[in-house]
């Protein structure tokens, strides 16, 4: 017998409030947070007496799954298990956002939640589930005899309206992404290098760290620390440490103290975390099985810590030749 859980936003939240109730087919509660069990599956699990699952190790089948925990902090992963139909709980305060918005709704998706957000649910709040296999009777009209058949002017000018409405279309949502996604990164990126500006960080920056960062050694270590597999599902979330890095890798060019014939390698070294977070995610969107999900994580996580300074000492070569 399962119960069921009320989770709802936190501050700075979006969504919800979601109603969990596992049944014996959806019975697993599934973290995907890159770090283990979270403390908040381990309590909607307890809660509801359905199982935690590390779902970034094991892989879980979709219609096994009453809800899945994400850290995602804006980017395809909030919106790949709402598209499939499943609850999501997304740690980090982050609403309608990336590719996949448009499936992020209030009714399935929920995010900033904390563990005082997480309470049972009374027996009026269970979602009943109703039966909507009812007989629908089709009536398809049989094709008048005298139909006209189009000619060509008609399926040109009806081609061509679709292809206009393809292209306003894909206009709106450039927009909409740049306007959602884009321009608060801008602004973050902004942000960043003014207070660098005007705490002085950069000058001790300039003193203490390029000078051992803007070395193909340091680019190295730098490369290899960020893929190492234990701290790249973490640092790879949102890839908003990549971008960071970036960030200051290009302050440093900016002020003359980071080799611009470093930059080429400098992008490849704080990005070899860059996706580790999305790995389980990509392969479940690939229909992988779960004994594919359960191998395929730790090799690639492991790879990365070959191809990562490879790539590096590559882009090395090619930005000392141009």
């Amino acid at each position: 017998m399962y119960n069921a859980v009320r989770i709802e936003k936190g501050h700075g939240g979006w969504g919800g409030p979601l109603v969990i109730q596992p049944t014996e087919k959806k019975n697993k509660i599934v973290s995907i947070t890159g770090g283990g069990i979270d403390p908040l599956t381990r309590k909607i699990a307890k809660l509801t007496g359905a199982e935690a699952i590390d779902g970034f190790s094991n892989g879980v089948p979709d219609d096994e799954m009453a809800c899945v925990i994400i850290n995602c902090g804006g980017t395809l992963r909030c919106g790949v298990y709402p598209k499939k139909g499943v609850m999501t709980v997304n740690i980090t305060p982050v609403g309608q956002s990336g590719p996949l918005a448009e499936f992020i709704k209030e009714d399935i998706y929920v995010s900033g939640v904390v563990e005082s957000g997480i309470t049972p649910a009374d027996g009026s709040e269970v979602p009943v589930e109703e039966d909507t296999a009812e007989e629908e009777v089709v009536e398809e009209a049989a094709p008048a005899a005298d139909a006209p058949k189009e000619n060509w002017v008609a399926r040109g000018g009806k081609a061509l309206a679709g292809f206009a409405t393809k292209c306003v279309q894909g206009g709106k949502e450039a927009i909409d992404i740049t306007i959602k996604d884009i321009l608060p990164f801008m602004a973050f990126y902004s942000l960043l290098i003014g207070l660098i500006e005007f705490s002085g960080l950069g000058a001790l920056m300039g003193q203490y760290v390029y000078p051992y960062l803007g070395t193909l050694p340091g680019l190295l270590i730098l490369v290899i620390i960020c893929a190492l597999p234990m701290i790249s599902p973490l640092v790879g979330s949102g890839a908003l440490i990549g971008q960071v890095l970036s960030v200051l890798v290009g302050y440093g060019i900016m002020i003359g103290a980071f080799p611009v014939v470093l930059a080429l390698p400098a992008l490849f070294a704080v990005d070899a975390q860059v996706g580790c977070d999305f790995i389980p995610v990509g392969l479940s969107m690939g229909d992988a099985a779960s004994d594919t999900v359960d191998i395929g994580v730790p090799s690639v996580l492991l790879s990365r810590l070959f191809t990562g300074p490879i790539m590096v000492l590559i882009a090395y070569f090619v930005a000392t030749m141009l």
